[in-house]
């Protein structure tokens, strides 16, 4: 059997994981007003990605890893691992209070947050209302685990033609306990997860609340 050079080895090695980095999703569409633009509200975009603003259209990206939040007015937008290159147009960016753990799907949340409860709750939320991302029509249980008696129930709202939809809870002026561990339960699907003892109330960046589930 002939053996693969080291050199050679880790050089496709090094590829396949830059490959998988360059894939992982960095940031979220907040929001955007735009017909150029090709993504729609809560689409997630990976680096590299290319958007076409005319010059009145307006593009809100949430990034994961760096908790800048950027309004963006017009022009030729790249989308970085940490922030966008705009060309041609305005871009205000915001520091905003965001947890890096929002970014894990479902399986990696479980993976990491385990299946039975622990008080280290890997995901952390900064907002007392919770933004949902899950599939239409999911029935929704949010519970309370530290302290008995607080639950939450919501039916997440069908999206015609997409797989996934939202429940958002400051629309709803439901909120959460500051300091509170809950688990957020689709059927045996979980997310456990902490609200941040200084968590803001109402409608904060969707990057400081974002509870997200995986497709089915």
């Amino acid at each position: 059997m002939r053996r693969v050079p080291l050199a050679f080895s880790t050089a496709i090695a090094a590829l396949f994981a830059t490959a998988a980095f360059a894939q992982a999703p960095v940031a979220l569409v907040e929001d955007v007003r735009s017909k150029t633009a090709g993504v729609e509200f809560m689409d997630y975009v990976t680096a590299g990605k290319h958007i076409q603003l005319r010059g009145q259209d307006t593009l809100v990206l949430g990034y994961f890893t760096s908790c800048l939040s950027e309004a963006i007015t017009g022009g030729a937008v790249t989308v970085g691992t940490t922030q966008s290159d705009v060309q041609g147009g305005k871009v205000k960016r915001t520091k905003v209070v965001c947890d890096g753990n929002i970014a894990l799907t479902e399986s990696q949340a479980k993976q990491s947050a385990g299946t039975s409860f622990r008080h280290d709750a890997t995901v952390r939320l900064h907002g007392l209302s919770p933004f949902v991302i899950a599939p239409g029509g999911a029935a929704l249980l949010i519970t309370r685990v530290d302290v008995p008696g607080e639950f939450h129930v919501a039916t997440v709202p069908v999206k015609p033609g997409a797989h996934q939809s939202h429940f958002d809870f400051a629309a709803e002026k439901k909120a959460l306990t500051p300091g509170g561990i809950y688990r957020a339960s689709i059927g045996a699907r979980q997310i456990d997860f902490r609200v941040a003892l200084d968590a803001k109330p109402g409608r904060g960046p969707i990057i400081s609340r974002l509870l997200r589930f995986a497709p089915r």
